[in-house]
């Protein structure tokens, strides 16, 4: 287990998302809207995911620092569906800056013999239970790991923190707010609304 998440300080705002469930989600959503709208949709422009998902979480404008954490499998390199999506070459490491603050990117192999869920679940709950923490957006891959994170979650404060749990279809339960991931993925890749509206 790499034990940098472990050690650190966290920011008062932390996004951890689960990388290779994000990428898959993103996969399938231009495949399915390339086949509905009818044109190429290009990667998803991984700053706006980001941003998209702070605001979801009720970051709002300010000079906010956000910390960014992209798990992923240990033998996965990169992001296919996003750009940038090299996991050490383009984001671990790396920040950006715009109207919400600085947000300071991390990647981080999940090598645990039982892949990424229970590393999820242990950053997650380290995060949401760390003094210094106010707001924590989680993107775990939902339709594995949902029901382990909710039983992890129910020992945090959610009157002190606010924590958000992103998911492709509302889920059961939670003392978490809770919001769709679509929205963002479909924001990142550039898919307006007026193209997927039906007469």
């Amino acid at each position: 287990m790499n034990t940098n998440l472990f050690n650190t300080r966290w920011c008062e705002n932390v996004i951890i998302a689960d990388g290779d469930y994000i990428d898959a989600v993103a996969f399938n959503l231009t495949v399915n809207f390339e086949r509905m709208i009818g044109r190429r949709i290009p990667k998803a422009d991984m700053a706006r995911w980001i941003d998209c998902i702070a605001l979801d979480g009720g970051l709002r404008e300010g000079n906010h620092q956000t910390q960014v954490v992209l798990l992923h499998g240990e033998g996965r390199s990169r992001l296919e569906n996003f750009a940038p999506g090299d996991y050490l070459g383009e984001l671990d490491g790396k920040a950006f800056s715009d109207n919400l603050g600085e947000f300071l990117i991390s990647s981080l192999p999940a090598v645990k013999p039982t892949g990424g869920g229970d590393l999820f679940t242990e950053a997650a709950s380290l995060a949401c239970t760390a003094p210094e923490v106010k707001r924590v957006m989680l993107i775990p891959n939902a339709e594995q790991a949902y029901d382990e994170l909710r039983r992890a979650l129910s020992r945090a404060d959610d009157e002190q923190k606010r924590i958000t749990v992103f998911a492709m279809q509302p889920m059961p339960g939670g003392n978490f707010r809770q919001e769709i991931l679509g929205y963002s993925l479909m924001s990142a890749l550039g898919i307006r609304a007026e193209e997927i509206k039906h007469d």
